[in-house]
């Protein structure tokens, strides 16, 4: 598999130097060079295997050579050894998608535990490697869990203090061992830019083996593709015809997953591109402008990035397709309507979270005659614990995964959206 540098072409790499670089230079993401395309048939054939094969052959078509499909399918075993996505009907012609069924109860859980395995298996020499991620509120716990004890690996998170939610800190500051976490005082794109500067800073990289495991990892992209595959297979023959899937976007790798799995060949009909109160891509969208506004923090704070990293991407993918970004659905919510959406679900008989219930609510605005609306659950509602119990009046219980972490310390630092501060950390821990 080869990919290029989106900010320097003249820079390819394959799979494996990629995943370990996360970044090329001037902070490009890379990108692949040669999209494979699955034909009608090969897809009717796929639909029909079960998740564990069909992602392997997905992933196969991808990495090539570069991993024999027997050694890929063991590893996508291990990633995704926890209970497949559920489609719940919400309406007639409405499901949700949930994506959350994994061990941090988030749909990170898929490409954080697919990267592990594949730096796991292609560290051959066994180098130390230290991986430095950025989350509003989910990757961090996905990505934890994934490298937890990995022999070699360090993992250094960043996050926006008092930004997420408590029952998500509690998900991944309290490991302990590799893990090591540092609340940031600023915004999510203060977290994200200072893991940019990390990258630019070459001496650096060097001497820690210097990766990233946010979205900005090709590795967690191509696993997020499978889950799109899983959907089609799960609905009828009839609502294929017409699919519109409403995507929660914070980075935007999610919905660029969704473009790669509609560029191989899986006939999306639309995709509408979900975001709250910081709307830098709906604005640019509708006027043509890139103003990204200064982050406000909302309930569906996992949202709250106003510099979306993934975007580079997306105008890539519409550009190498002649495709026409008008027709890219979008839309933001406001906190209220947020609300509003969640009291709605509950109606109609289901719990949902802040951030499903952004992509419900524009689904169900923009949703046409004729066509069928799948929204990304992206995360338990229990990880909202307080919000979603405030808004509903109702209480929710703590799964399992939650609940054996609810009183255990944070084990957090806490520094400035100073680089010096974060580089003497990673140089001195």
């Amino acid at each position: 598999m080869k990919l290029y540098n989106l900010k320097n072409h003249s820079e390819q790499v394959n799979f494996e130097t990629a995943i370990k670089l996360g970044l090329g230079q001037q902070q490009g993401l890379f990108f692949p060079v040669k999209i494979p395309i699955i034909t009608p048939f090969e897809l009717s054939e796929i639909l029909k295997m079960d998740f564990i094969t069909r992602s392997t052959e997905i992933l196969s078509k991808f990495i090539d050579r570069e991993i024999s499909k027997q050694i890929l399918y063991e590893q996508v075993k291990k990633a995704f050894s926890f209970k497949k996505p559920l489609k719940v009907p919400i309406t007639k012609h409405i499901s949700c998608f949930e994506l959350f069924h994994g061990p941090t109860l988030a749909f990170k859980d898929f490409g954080a535990r697919f990267m592990a395995q594949m730096i796991f298996s292609l560290n051959k020499n066994n180098e130390s490697f230290t991986i430095l991620t950025a989350t509003s509120g989910d990757t961090g716990a996905a990505v934890a869990h994934a490298f937890y004890k990995m022999k070699n690996i360090r993992v250094i998170i960043l996050y926006p203090k008092g930004k997420i939610s408590l029952l998500q800190e509690q998900l991944f500051c309290t490991l302990g061992e590799n893990i090591t976490t540092i609340s940031i005082n600023g915004s999510f794109d203060d977290c994200q830019n200072l893991v940019k500067q990390a990258f630019d800073d070459k001496k650096l990289k060097e001497l820690i083996g210097l990766n990233s495991a946010n979205s900005i990892n090709i590795s967690r992209l191509l696993a997020q593709i499978c889950y799109y595959f899983e959907a089609f297979s799960l609905i009828s023959e009839q609502e294929r015809k017409n699919l519109v899937i409403a995507v929660p976007c914070g980075n935007f790798g999610n919905l660029t997953a969704g473009l790669l799995a509609k560029s191989l060949g899986l006939p999306i009909k639309s995709f509408i591109a979900c975001t709250n109160s910081n709307d830098t891509v709906p604005r640019f969208l509708k006027n043509k402008q890139w103003k990204p506004k200064k982050t406000i923090s909302t309930i569906s704070n996992a949202m709250d990035i106003s510099q979306p990293n993934n975007w580079p991407r997306i105008e890539e993918l519409f550009q190498r397709n002649n495709w026409n970004l008008n027709n890219l659905r979008f839309g933001s919510v406001s906190d209220n309507d947020t609300k509003n959406s969640i009291k709605e679900l509950f109606k109609l008989g289901y719990t949902s979270e802040p951030h499903a219930a952004i992509a419900y609510k524009l689904l169900s605005d923009q949703l046409q005659e004729n066509e069928y609306g799948l929204f990304l659950g992206t995360a338990h509602p229990a990880k909202f614990k307080n919000t979603v119990e405030q808004i509903l009046k109702n209480s929710i219980t703590l799964p399992d995964e939650i609940n054996c972490r609810v009183n255990l310390p944070l084990l957090s630092h806490n520094i400035n959206p100073d680089f010096c501060k974060l580089k003497n950390f990673l140089l001195n821990k």
